[in-house]
């Protein structure tokens, strides 16, 4: 849990997207390891935060069989990740707002520590994962204050989460295992880190 609760966190696990490379099914509701994969993201990310919801424009129900909030996005057609983190903050009723995709089953169990800290320890407005030498712009934690930043931005139109970055002050933190970030996109990748 948040040690300042001046700067309690919200985690939001993004679960609102179409599908598509997973055959058009709801990818974080694909059974993984006996569990939904969202039930994975959800149970890694929870005891990091003070209070966790979920984006979802489709089946939910089954999403709020999961255990917390769901909320859909403001703008319609499945306008991409930027929705549902602008959905989030709008819900968000702490200072930070935390997003993880529901389809990184391994994400890390410190990931939110350590985006604070940078966040805390610069001026920055998000702070973003990196591994492998690139960042992992679903894995980041911002402001709730700049809800109206990103309302702007997509009232212009704008989709693109690196685009949105560029007008940000950021702090990329760097992370060593690259596994961890690992998000399922397709059958053939749910079944790779199936246990056999």
């Amino acid at each position: 849990m948040a040690e300042r609760s001046d700067e309690a966190v919200t985690g939001l696990v993004l679960a609102g997207g179409l599908g598509r490379r997973m055959g058009g099914v709801d990818k974080g509701l694909r059974p993984f390891r006996g569990r939904p994969l969202a039930a994975h993201a959800i149970a890694r990310l929870a005891p990091q935060v003070d209070a966790l919801i979920i984006n979802a424009n489709q089946n939910r129900a089954a999403y709020e069989a999961l255990g917390h909030p769901v909320i859909g996005d403001a703008l319609g057609n499945f306008a991409g990740p930027l929705a549902g983190l602008h959905a989030g903050l709008c819900a968000c009723a702490t200072p930070l707002l935390v997003t993880v995709p529901c389809d990184s089953p391994l994400l890390p169990l410190d990931l939110v520590a350590r985006l604070r800290a940078a966040l805390q320890g610069t001026h920055a407005q998000l702070a973003v994962a990196q591994a492998g030498g690139w960042i992992q712009p679903v894995f980041a934690l911002c402001r709730t204050d700049l809800r109206d930043e990103l309302s702007g931005y997509l009232a212009s139109g704008e989709r693109k989460v690196d685009a949105w970055f560029a007008t940000l002050r950021v702090v990329e933190v760097p992370f060593d295992d690259e596994a961890a970030f690992v998000n399922i996109n397709t059958p053939e990748e749910l079944e790779r880190l199936e246990p056999t």
